[in-house]
């Protein structure tokens, strides 16, 4: 007997009966497992297990199986969080049923991307009304169901993609048909695909609720798969054995639906690379669980979120690459030559040219979500494998995934440190990544936190849900990250080398969310669109957690404070969290934006939860979410809002209703204005708070970044504060002093009481000398009082130090000024609660000491953010170049101070701004009193940070004319030509593209006045031959990128981006060559879409010849990414055109500026109709419409893009928006007919082709051959006069047809009927007797009316029994 060690059930096994008997663990802990060690981990991905085990017809035939070397443990351990045996979730609304288990069986055939399999799905119905079976299911051929065991024969089918094409000619204006055809599809719950009715002969019963049976229907189906196995022991993890689980028993017979299914043609679900010939990668296949169809594209099921049960996946496929290849090619060479020989073999060699005898002895690897059962080889065929899974947690079908691929395997728990490999001992769970072979350096450096993150969250918020995770990476995936049950599949482009620095702290973020998602994502999910806020904040919230134990708590903070920035600027005009969720299906924006703004709702949450209530704040709310899905107390792991809310206030011991209802369910950010001032009567500090958000103007410009969105919104009618604020003021002895007030109004007046006695401390430069010239200062001592003053910014102070770098203190009056003050500072919001914008009307005195003594890092970078804004002074300047050079600093406050410093580079000051930042350049990274650059060294990460900060600041000093100044552009010419990376252990690629695009940007800046900077006079001497030098440089690292790839070609891309700035600048002529040679397949995918972008943004895709090319790459590249990132440009086309901005730049310079006059009248209507176009979703489309409406090109490409075969439906769909935002629809057909052709008869024997007189002999019979010539007929012809023959009525002969040659055999002649008729003139008493008697007049009493007026009156008429030398229709047949 073996026992549950969770709170649950015990299990006994023998003879195959199963007893259930409610016991609990009696260890008060949970005690988990023996987890194996690295090496078995990885060695259960090889083991087999028998047969048997499979269970009904979903099993492998024994005879079929070879067995490996390891054999089969006879006692299986199932150990689950709650799947194996979970109970089914709540019956979805409209089904009447429920899935507990479904079991799939697919069998791949990888080069020639086809698939075929079955499934078997365990339904529990609703009640005993069940009458049809709905699910999902997407370009598949539906082959024999059944339902326990008997064969269904009434069942619906209509696949999408079928469906996804008008089978008529159409064009653009009929769009809305196919979009009605396909609009099911497109919803958030797509309809189900696939109806089955159930047999009458299948009785559903009700059960009892106490019967064993009824309490785990899977217990019951694994038990009867192990009948006859001895000694078997099963344990299996009920831990969800609860009062929700209890209401969720089944009381309805399980019905096993079964269902054969194939897949021709895959367009979505599953894709493949590297198996087209001349494709020179690895080749390797994997699921698009990004699509939130894309379960159902590969096999039935209920693909929706809160469908969730436990799975079994057996995926067969070729042993190595070369059984792919071989199999596929002798497949074929057998289908096409119909024998078996020397040039079968010659087919596969060719078929394998691209790979050597070491790539295709590689073996395939299938990393699936689950645990691996088994893996058996094919005794029929040796060259094909099966591999087992099994996923004992109830998850959703778009969270089953797969990859197949030479992959090489990294145990990543390697990386785990001592210490936490010790606290978790056998609780550690096991870590493994995947990667194309040649990458697994990489794979080891980009994935090096991922064991420390996975143990810090296993400690700190609750047991990870599944037994082992893993993480693979793959090419052309469209997100960087798809989350499955215990699997990441990854783009490649997040890997980098050691020598790589850039994207280390966002792939860092980027891949711990994907294992924060495990937890919160994958093992709990979101109960209605709604709440995705919930699941994508909390995920986020623990991920910035981790970062913080990673990184240190400066770095956290910044990054949060920067995050904030961006939501103030964002939350405009948009929806609240809550309501974006049902909006994500619209545009990928609306998922980024709660992304930003969720986490950081959660962080002030957790900031107001921690000071309420004193308690851990937001992580234990978080730890019981958790453990409560575990334990089934959380309906189907789905969370709601309204839960979470529950949860918070009752472990919080607070009241949220009024946080929930400004963050969650209300928009936008507020704004707030502080005044203050001392009364000296009172001793109270007086303030006043006011909300300006309602002041600000909603008016704002439409951008073509974002103009997709607005629409979608504006389309789907898609149209801020109260709580606690800290306030903390610190007085004249330095001493903080934090008061709490309630903002409740708009306006909020209070004063706040003062508690020191005596004036601020005063600042003389005898103090300051002082303290700078002591060698054994105590920072931490409280007896230094003017020390603390002084803690950050105090260097340079020397009167030589301030000589050079030309520095300035603060004059007498205003230190007069300052002694005066009775406080320091003031700090707004000092606990980060708020997600707002501050406006505090402080001298600047104040922000230089809140700078110079406050530790918080947002509290230095508001003060930075302060003296940013102000307008030039030198004092300004000299207290940012300070901060600069203080190592003391945090490299983020650094880097803002160097932004800084280049708003305060201006004229009026003598470029002191400027000065500095080459001074402190020069000091730090050049050889003394030289503007050399020395060589690299970025092994203190802080000053590589500062190397690139100084560069980019530079680059945006500007003259008052705007245009940069000639020191400003040698100065990057220089840094960029004598740049040394020779003694460099790191890549210098990031800091190469910082110093090209700032001397673009330097070169591409022009004078208001729109003045040519190749005719402008420098005035320092910048002339043609310096520009041109400047290009060629720039130019040189583009080719130089060529020949020694940089890191993701970052320097072609730079260098793609520096030509277009210039060029869009009129600097250059426009070469459209220089970006197309990048555009074509082969090229690196982020290089390709840079250069469309470039392209798109010159307004090169205006013409139309391009155009075509754009719109052919997006319909016919087989890489997903490629095409959603197209799609994404060719939003941004047209944003640009609705906007107006790309038709400014094509024709901004050809303006006339002198002697033109303008009508008034003209004038404000143009001005109107331009800032309706720029401001108004309305206006913007109607100037849309107006200017590629009737483009021709655009009709035809764009309704080709929807006719590709290679499209998804979700593309489609995104496709025919844009039509709807172009083209009024149609409700039309074209019918097309073809131009008729003339005829002629050919003589098919020995005898002549008799002439029409003698068909007038009955007695013998002729063989004809009747053949279309490619003469086309575009007119009647006039009909050719026949005088009517009366004949006696008699049998009409016969005309035959004999063969498929269309010959004819006539057996008499035929009778002398007219077959043309002329048209009857009104009142002609003539033509009617000739219309009577059939008779033609001669050619001179014919009508002369034109042939246009006769033609709709004409009729003809072909007698098949007649002759068969008028067979032909007109006039006298040809022999």
């Amino acid at each position: 007997m073996l026992v549950s060690p969770h709170v649950g059930c015990k299990l006994t096994s023998s003879t195959g009966e199963v007893a259930v008997t409610n016991e609990i663990a009696h260890s008060p802990e949970p005690q988990f497992p023996p987890a194996p060690t690295c090496g078995q981990a990885f060695e259960g991905f090889q083991r087999p297990i028998d047969p048997r085990h499979l269970g009904g017809p979903m099993g492998v035939d024994e005879e079929h199986i070879t067995r490996t070397p390891l054999d089969l443990t006879k006692k299986l351990r199932v150990i689950g969080m709650v799947g194996l045996v979970e109970v089914p979730a709540a019956p979805l609304p409209g089904l009447g049923f429920s899935v507990s288990h479904q079991k799939v069986e697919l069998d791949l055939n990888l080069a020639q991307r086809r698939l075929s399999g079955r499934t078997e799905i365990t339904i529990i119905p609703d009640s005993t009304d069940l009458k049809t079976i709905r699910l999902n299911c997407r370009q598949c051929q539906i082959l024999r169901p059944s339902i326990n065991g008997k064969p269904v024969t009434s069942w619906e089918y209509s696949d999408p993609y079928k469906e996804s094409t008008l089978p008529w000619r159409a064009g653009v204006h009929q769009y809305h048909l196919l979009q009605q055809r396909i609009e099911n599809q497109l919803k958030v719950r797509p309809e189900p695909e696939l109806v089955v009715n159930i047999p009458k002969s299948i009785r559903i019963g009700e059960l009892d609720p106490f019967a064993p049976d009824t309490q785990s229907p899977l217990v019951v189906k694994t038990a009867e798969g192990n009948r006859g196995i001895p000694n078997d022991a099963i344990i299996i993890d009920l831990t969800q054995n609860t009062k929700a689980a209890i209401e969720q028993v089944v009381r309805f017979t399980p019905i096993i639906f079964r269902v054969e299914f194939t897949i021709e043609d895959i367009r979505d679900g599953l894709h493949f690379v590297g198996w087209e010939e001349g494709d020179l990668r690895y080749p390797h296949a994997y699921t698009q669980n990004s699509s939130p169809s894309a379960a159902s594209c590969l096999f039935p099921c209920l693909d929706v979120i809160d469908s969730r049960c436990t799975w079994e996946v057996s995926i067969k496929c070729a042993r190595t690459i070369g059984d792919a290849l071989k199999y596929t090619e002798r497949k074929d060479a057998v289908v096409g030559n119909g024998v078996n020989g020397d040039h079968n073999e010659a087919e596969v060699e060719d078929g394998l040219s691209k790979f050597n005898n070491e790539d295709q002895a590689m073996d395939l690897v299938i990393v699936c979500s689950g645990n691996m059962t088994d893996e058996i080889t094919d005794s029929l065929d040796p060259r094909k494998k099966t591999t087992s899974f099994i996923c004992t947690t109830a998850v959703a079908a778009r969270h089953i995934g797969f990859a197949i691929g030479p992959f090489e395997h990294a145990n990543l728990a390697e990386f785990r440190e001592l210490d936490e490999d010790e606290k978790l001992g056998q609780n550690a769970v096991p870590v493994h990544g995947f990667c194309l072979p040649g990458r697994i350096n990489d794979l080891k450096n980009t994935c090096l936190p991922m064991a420390k993150a996975i143990d810090f969250f296993t400690l700190t918020y609750g047991s990870y849900p599944f037994s082992s995770y893993k993480i693979c990476f793959v090419d052309e995936m469209i997100p960087d990250c798809v989350d499955t049950a215990s699997l990441t599949m990854c783009s490649n482009r997040l890997l980098f080398p050691e020598d790589i620095i850039e994207p280390l702290d966002q792939v860092t973020r980027q891949l711990v969310h994907a294992l924060a998602s495990q937890w919160m994502g994958v093992n709990i999910v979101s109960k209605e669109p709604a709440d995705t806020w919930a699941v994508v904040g909390i995920a986020y919230f623990i991920t910035d957690m981790f970062m913080k134990k990673l990184s240190g708590n400066n770095e956290y903070r910044f990054q949060q404070k920067k995050a904030a920035d961006r939501v103030c600027e964002a939350d405009v005009a948009r929806p609240s969290i809550y309501d974006t969720g049902s909006l994500t299906h619209l545009d990928s924006s609306q998922m980024e934006f709660i992304a930003i703004k969720a986490p950081l709702v959660l962080f002030i949450l957790d900031r107001r939860l921690a000071k309420a209530s004193g308690s851990s704040g937001l992580s234990r709310i978080i730890s019981r979410v958790f453990l409560n899905a575990k334990v089934g107390e959380l309906a189907n792991s789905a969370i709601t809002t309204p839960y979470f809310m529950k949860t918070c206030e009752k472990l919080g011991h607070a009241k949220l209703d009024t946080f929930f209802r400004q963050w969650v369910f209300e928009a936008g950010c507020p704004r707030f204005r502080v005044t203050q001032r001392f009364n000296k009567k009172k001793l109270v500090v007086e303030m006043l708070i006011q909300q300006v958000q309602g002041e600000t103007p909603m008016d704002r410009d439409l951008e073509k970044d974002t103009f997709m969105r607005d629409v979608k919104e504006d389309m789907n009618a898609v149209y801020a504060g109260l709580g606690p604020m800290t306030i903390r003021i610190h007085e004249a002895d330095g001493t903080p002093y934090e008061h709490i007030v309630e903002i409740k109004d708009a306006m909020t007046k209070f004063d706040i009481p003062y508690n020191t006695k005596y004036k601020r401390l005063k600042r003389s430069r005898r103090q300051k000398e002082r303290t700078t010239g002591s060698s054994a200062i105590d920072y931490s001592a409280d007896t230094h009082d003017d020390v603390l003053l002084y803690s950050l910014g105090d260097v340079l102070q020397s009167e030589e130090e301030i000589r050079r770098w030309r520095l300035v203190e603060w004059g007498k009056e205003d230190e007069e000024r300052m002694s005066q003050e009775s406080y320091e500072w003031i700090r707004m919001d000092a606990d980060f609660e708020w997600i707002c914008k501050m406006s505090i009307a402080m001298p600047g005195y104040m922000y230089q000491s809140q700078l110079q003594q406050d530790r918080d890092v947002v509290a230095q970078l508001e003060s930075i953010q302060y003296m940013a804004a102000q307008r030039e002074h030198r004092l300004v300047s000299t207290i940012l170049v300070r901060t600069l050079v203080d190592g003391r600093y945090f490299h983020g406050v650094r880097t803002a101070a160097a932004a800084a410093l280049s708003k305060h580079a201006k004229d009026e000051i003598d470029w002191l701004g400027l000065f500095h930042l080459e001074k402190a350049f020069q000091e730090y990274f050049c050889f003394p009193d030289s503007p050399i650059t020395r060589s690299n060294d970025f092994s203190d990460r802080a000053s590589y940070c500062i190397q690139k900060a100084i560069p980019e600041a530079i680059s945006k000093v500007r003259d008052n004319s705007g245009k940069a100044p000639f020191r400003v552009r040698n100065f990057l010419f220089e840094k960029l030509r004598y740049n040394d990376n020779s003694n460099n252990e790191f890549s210098d690629c990031h800091y190469l593209a910082i110093l090209m695009n700032g001397l673009a940007d330097a070169l591409a800046s022009k004078a208001n006045q729109d003045i040519d900077m190749l005719d402008a006079d420098g005035l320092e001497g910048d002339d043609l031959r310096f520009f041109n030098a400047c290009l060629e440089e720039i130019d040189r690292y583009r080719r130089l990128d060529q020949w020694i790839p940089s890191y993701h070609n970052v320097l072609s891309i730079t260098g793609l981006d520096c030509k277009r700035k210039i060029a869009k600048a009129s600097m250059s002529l426009i070469n459209p060559t220089e970006f197309l040679q990048y555009t074509r397949d082969g090229c690196y995918e982020e290089l390709r879409i840079s250069a469309f972008n470039n392209l798109m943004e010159l307004g090169m895709v205006r013409n139309n010849s391009l155009l075509r090319w754009f719109l052919c790459v997006l319909s016919t590249d087989p890489s997903p990414y490629i095409r959603e990132q197209m799609l994404r440009l060719f939003g941004k086309f047209l944003g640009s055109i609705a906007i107006g901005e790309s038709t400014s730049t094509a024709h901004g310079s050809a303006q006339p500026q002198d002697g033109l006059i303008i009508e008034q009248e003209s004038l404000t209507d143009a001005r109107q109709a331009n800032l309706a176009r720029k401001q108004t979703i309305p206006g913007a489309l109607a100037a849309l419409k107006l200017e590629l409406g009737e483009n021709a090109v655009l009709k035809t490409a764009l309704w080709e893009v929807i006719r590709s075969p290679i499209l998804t439906i979700r593309e489609i769909g995104e496709l025919l928006e844009i039509c709807s935002l172009l083209y009024t629809p149609e409700t039309s057909m074209l019918v097309v007919l073809k131009y008729p052709r003339y005829r002629r008869f050919i003589s098919y024997g020995k005898q002549p082709l008799p002439s029409p007189s003698s068909f007038k002999d009955r007695t013998h019979s002729y063989m004809v051959n009747f053949k279309t010539t490619s003469r086309i007929r575009t007119s009647l012809l006039p009909p050719k006069w026949i005088p009517a023959v009366k004949k006696p009525r008699t049998q009409s002969p016969t005309l035959k047809r004999q063969g498929s040659n269309s010959s004819f055999t006539s057996t008499a002649p035929a009778p002398t009927r007219t077959l043309l008729k002329p048209p009857k003139k009104p009142g002609s008493q003539g033509a009617q007797r000739q219309a009577s008697t059939g008779a033609m007049p001669p050619p001179s009493q014919r009508s002369t009316a034109p042939l246009d007026e006769a033609r709709p009156k004409l009729t003809l008429k072909l007698n098949l029994k007649g002759a068969g030398a008028r067979l032909g229709g007109a006039g006298q047949p040809k022999g």
